[in-house]
């Protein structure tokens, strides 16, 4: 038997694993499972639910920012703009044009392409730090839009989901099962998606353009269009993340489109790994669920009772999410699945070495003669 073939099994061990942590999530709702200090409740009851949906909305954001950041190689600081086309584009088909929930996520979609191409065409003129500035003032064009425009958008307060053209299943806290579905449909929907351009001849195309560019224009390839295409595709896909979280939140904020929130995605993707789609799907389940718990221990009593000197940045949770990721860029600088992706090519090293030292050692034996070995 070959090395190969001893290995073969192995590589349907990440599909099993994918499909059994799907299985499981969708069971989720159905049972009575309590984790205290990380769940608000048990997993049947709302809030835990709605805690776990908008775990499941932003590991899809994150996993759309990786195709971007991880396989292609951008530098973006304005993907939160999608993010936002997505949720404002739904809220407005539904309030303005009236058109029901499933025309208006088509409409949401083709407008999240739509920005994504014109802006991509634009920014992608440029690279590296430039392209990352004309992204960053493409977002901040987008928050003006949305802050100034009060009227369609709803201002600094906000834009509400019109509940009319919804689905009675899809609203209020009684449908909170039928939401967190809809967003791991989402998640899964987002999962395929980049594993189908990570696997594609766009991938390759991608990946080659991130490490050399000038080496895929020699070989005849146009660089710009496989780049464009990726940056379309994270665009809609961070589009989709949007309409699940207007559904979710039953509104959205002008923080969806601002820079704030990219640099928020980008430590998601850092904090799971750059270039692993598990790892972004960690970062952003991470990262949400301190988010919104920590909030919860710096209002304790706990941390009321503390001293000064550490009471009042323990009660910030931004502060306490800035330490956990400068102890992750100092001693896991590549992040959770990097750094678990490393050990493991390193055992799997080992046992191939091992396993090779003792098929040399058996050979040298049988090349050894018998009245020797004796």
């Amino acid at each position: 038997m070959t090395l190969r073939q001893a290995q073969g099994p192995g590589k349907w061990i990440p599909v099993v694993v994918g499909a059994s942590l799907v299985v499981l999530m969708a069971v989720l709702p159905l049972l009575n499972i309590s984790i205290p200090g990380i769940l608000p409740t048990p997993t049947y009851m709302p809030g835990t639910l709605a805690l776990l949906s908008l775990c499941m909305v932003f590991a899809a954001l994150a996993l759309s920012y990786n195709l971007l950041l991880g396989s292609a190689g951008m530098l973006s600081f304005g993907h939160a703009l999608y993010f936002g086309a997505g949720a404002y584009g739904l809220g407005i088909a539904l309030e303005h044009f009236g058109v029901p929930l499933f025309p208006g996520i088509f409409v949401a979609l083709i407008g999240g392409m739509g920005i994504a191409f014109v802006t991509g065409a634009v920014a992608m003129r440029v690279s590296g730090i430039p392209f990352a500035m004309v992204t960053l003032a493409f977002a901040q064009a987008g928050s003006v839009l949305v802050r100034r425009n009060s009227g369609i958008t709803g201002g600094e307060e906000g834009l509400s989901l019109n509940t009319e053209q919804v689905p009675d299943l899809l609203v209020g806290v009684v449908n909170t099962r039928n939401l967190y579905w809809f967003a791991l449909a989402v998640l899964v929907i987002v999962y395929l998606v980049t594993l189908w351009v990570d696997t594609s001849r766009l991938g390759h195309l991608a990946r080659a353009t991130r490490e050399n560019e000038q080496r895929v224009r020699v070989l005849g390839l146009r660089p710009y269009r496989a780049k464009l295409l990726v940056f379309v595709i994270a665009g809609v896909l961070a589009s989709l993340a949007g309409v699940a979280y207007m559904l979710l939140q039953s509104g959205t904020v002008p923080r969806s489109v601002s820079a704030d929130l990219t640099i928020t995605i980008l430590v998601m993707v850092v904090l799971g790994g750059v270039g692993f789609r598990w790892g972004a799907i960690v970062g952003g389940v991470l990262y949400t669920l301190l988010d919104q718990r920590l909030t919860v221990v710096a209002g304790s009593e706990l941390v009321a009772g503390l001293p000064d000197v550490l009471r009042i940045p323990l009660s910030e949770p931004l502060f306490l999410l800035g330490v956990l990721f400068i102890l992750v860029v100092m001693f896991l600088p590549g992040g959770i699945a990097g750094t678990i992706d490393a050990w493991w090519r390193r055992r799997r090293g080992e046992r191939v070495r091992l396993s090779l030292q003792s098929m040399d050692d058996a050979d040298a034996e049988t090349d050894v003669p018998a009245e020797v070995r004796v």
